[in-house]
């Protein structure tokens, strides 16, 4: 909205130049605020005209054209939202068309009847000069609140006290909301809990993952239906290094919204993301110190790792209690973004969002732990008094995670794997170890987005690193020969195979997903058989095939 800080029509109304005049139209746009006045010679000054202005003129032009171009002057002063218009009507005319009269009072646009004896440069100066005394007076209205702010900010008193200035200033309910911290602040003393109740639900639809508002990163205004009437209500968003982490929403229910309103609502904004820059700075040095110690706990060499476990108690993680591992890959979906430094950008802002998140969970779960990060992942270290309790707590733990990371992280994919429990700090390196097995074999093996290593079943064997060059030569012997022939043939031996093991041997199954005639999935059998000179009669012959075909998708062939 633009910046209107000047004086209501009523205001005008009660100067002393303008004795003797009067309202004959429009009564309920009175509250409409002036910024400026200008004198209207010619109607073709509506082209330069501006939000705000209050127009003075004659009734010459009135009396001079017909009906419908005085009512399109009227209706076009209203669309630009012009604060009212002051018409000095005898001599001129008697008095306005009655038509006029009644759709200015349909378009609440003020008219006001100006004595003739009064000349409109009057006006005008006793106007710019009420303007001016106003604007003068809001400056320094608004100057103290700022420093009001700055003075928050330099005593670290917090988000909540800048929200609490908001309030007193500008006299109507105030709501803050953070998508950083999940910190919600609420100050509408003077409404009842119904009231209360409307302006939460006006909330909660407006971050309704249907509306596009809620992610814009500019000002919002809007009249909104609160108790029984539409009134005024303006968002100012919290915008920090192009990221958006939250909202002030205030409605006016007590007093009108205005260009002071505004202001303060810029200001505030501005402190907390001010703030939240500052909570970012620290936030990201503590996240570096954790991801130092993790790399030291996880490390090979002796030393960095007995440094690690000297420290352990910095992050109240007691040596002797267990714990597992879980590590996490992600990915973000940016729309119109291509280029990769935009993209590192963006996912270094969401970094902090991500941690913060993993450890406000950890927190409801009352689990200790420590959250580590780089740039192509997260570490969870997961710590576990005893041994009994560690199972329901990490499956509601990873249930919690997954469901929280898919409503509030919608363009992000991302991968967990979990490693298995072991007993003392000292050993977490196993957990890691399975843990990144578990998070690469998954990924090939299972469309979840959670999987642990106790999932992995064969894989578990199979995925040990110092086994690839036995997994490749297995593979070369059993199933690379029908992989070339397919190659070579452009057939679907491999794909019938697989089939084959999916239906347990049913030909009759097999022709239906295949959408394949019987006898001609009967002939691919024979073929199989024939290249790789194995019987699948014979349960070895199966068991080594429908193993490499697993480790086809291990190593990726």
């Amino acid at each position: 909205m633009p910046r209107q800080n000047g004086i209501t029509v009523e205001d005008m109304l009660g100067l002393d130049v303008m004795n003797n005049c009067k309202v004959i139209a429009g009564f309920k746009g009175t509250k409409n605020a002036i910024s400026k006045v200008n004198i209207m010679a010619d109607p073709d000054i509506l082209d330069w005209v501006s939000e705000g202005e209050f127009l003075l003129t004659t009734a010459y032009f009135f009396r001079k054209e017909n009906l419908k171009e005085q009512k399109n002057l009227i209706k076009e002063c209203s669309k630009k939202k012009l604060a009212g218009i002051g018409i000095k009507i005898y001599p001129y005319l008697n008095s306005l068309s009655e038509e006029i009269v009644h759709l200015a009072d349909y378009l609440n646009f003020p008219i006001i009847d100006i004595n003739y004896s009064i000349p409109l440069s009057d006006i005008m100066i006793s106007t710019f000069k009420e303007i001016f005394n106003k604007q003068a007076s809001l400056l320094e209205r608004i100057e103290k609140v700022h420093e009001q702010f700055m003075d928050i900010m330099l005593k670290g008193n917090g988000i909540e006290k800048v929200i609490d200035i908001v309030y007193e200033n500008i006299k109507n309910p105030v709501y803050f909301r953070s998508n950083f911290s999940n910190q919600y602040i609420e100050k509408a003393y003077q409404s009842d809990e119904n009231t209360k109740n409307m302006l939460r639900e006006d909330i909660r639809k407006f971050y309704d993952s249907n509306l596009s508002e809620s992610k814009l990163k500019g000002f919002d205004e809007d009249k909104v239906f609160i108790n029984g009437k539409y009134v005024k209500r303006m968002i100012m968003p919290i915008v920090v290094k192009d990221n958006l982490y939250g909202h002030i929403f205030t409605w006016a229910l007590n007093s009108p919204l205005g260009g002071f309103d505004l202001s303060i609502l810029e200001s505030a904004a501005t402190t907390i993301a001010l703030e939240v820059l500052q909570e970012l700075s620290i936030k990201e040095v503590e996240i570096r110190y954790r991801s130092e110690f993790f790399e030291d706990l996880i490390s090979f060499d002796v030393k960095r790792k007995k440094k690690s476990l000297e420290r352990a108690h910095f992050f109240s993680l007691n040596p002797n209690d267990f714990y597992i591992i879980e590590v996490m890959s992600f990915k973000f979906k940016l729309h119109g973004e291509s280029k990769e430094e935009n993209y590192l950008d963006f996912v270094q802002d969401n970094v902090n969002k991500i941690v913060s998140t993993i450890e406000d969970i950890l927190l409801f779960f009352d689990i200790k732990g420590l959250v580590a990060s780089k740039m192509n992942g997260v570490q969870i270290l997961l710590g576990f008094e005893n041994e009994s309790i560690f199972k329901s707590k990490l499956e509601k733990f990873n249930e919690k995670l997954e469901n929280t990371f898919e409503k509030k992280f919608e363009n992000m994919d991302f991968n967990i794997g979990v490693g298995r429990l072991y007993k003392g700090l000292n050993n977490v390196n196993k957990s890691f170890s399975d843990a990144l097995k578990s998070i690469r074999t998954g990924k090939i093996l299972s469309d979840k987005r959670i999987v642990t290593f106790d999932e992995l079943g064969i894989f578990k064997i199979l995925c040990q690193d110092y086994l690839r060059q036995e997994l490749e030569d297995f593979y070369n012997t059993t199933l690379k020969p029908l992989t070339d022939y397919d190659s070579k043939k452009s057939t679907e031996l491999v794909k019938t195979l697989g089939a084959y093991f999916q239906f347990n041997g049913n030909l009759k199954k097999m022709s239906e997903n295949l959408f394949t005639h019987y006898n001609t999935v009967l002939y691919r059998i024979n073929r199989i058989k024939e290249i790789t000179g194995m019987n699948l009669d014979d349960s070895n012959d199966r068991l080594n095939l429908e193993i490499a075909l697993k480790i086809k998708e291990l190593l990726k062939k």
